[in-house]
């Protein structure tokens, strides 16, 4: 996959992002921590490497969260309407993108769902992608 640019913003428009690069990883995840932070059966998560986050507007606004004993996750997300924004993990140029903040369609589609091992019952599942109990392979 080549370079792209992914424009995004939060539920009341406060925040607006652009993220440049190359789209690798399309998870479905299923871990607690997402859980909790979406209020869902799972996170849809983008990552784009090597890429650069650049905020439009907003950025006074936007917070985050890291979960203390968490070696990865923190919740990034709008002070105002606690939309999830983007991350960018710290000495990397990995950014982490929460699909549905997205304004367009990612170039890629999801690949896989992580966590499945710790799937709440009731979340959605039966399509045909693959699942892996923690990490998917890189």
């Amino acid at each position: 996959m080549t370079q792209a640019s992914f424009m995004g913003s939060c539920l009341c428009g406060a925040v607006r992002f652009e993220v440049t690069g190359e789209p690798k990883r399309f998870f479905h995840c299923h871990c607690t921590r997402c859980r909790k932070a979406s209020g869902t059966g799972h996170t849809s998560n983008l990552f784009v490497q090597p890429a650069t986050l650049k905020w439009i507007k907003g950025e006074d606004a936007v917070r985050a969260f890291k979960v203390p004993e968490a070696k990865r996750f923190t919740n990034c997300f709008c002070g105002n309407c606690g939309g999830r924004m983007p991350r960018q993990a710290p000495g990397t140029d990995v950014v982490m993108i929460p699909a549905g903040s997205l304004d367009g369609e990612p170039p890629i589609t999801p690949q896989a769902r992580i966590f499945w091992d710790s799937r709440a019952r009731w979340s959605c599942s039966g399509d045909a992608l693959p699942v892996y109990a923690e990490y998917a392979p890189q």
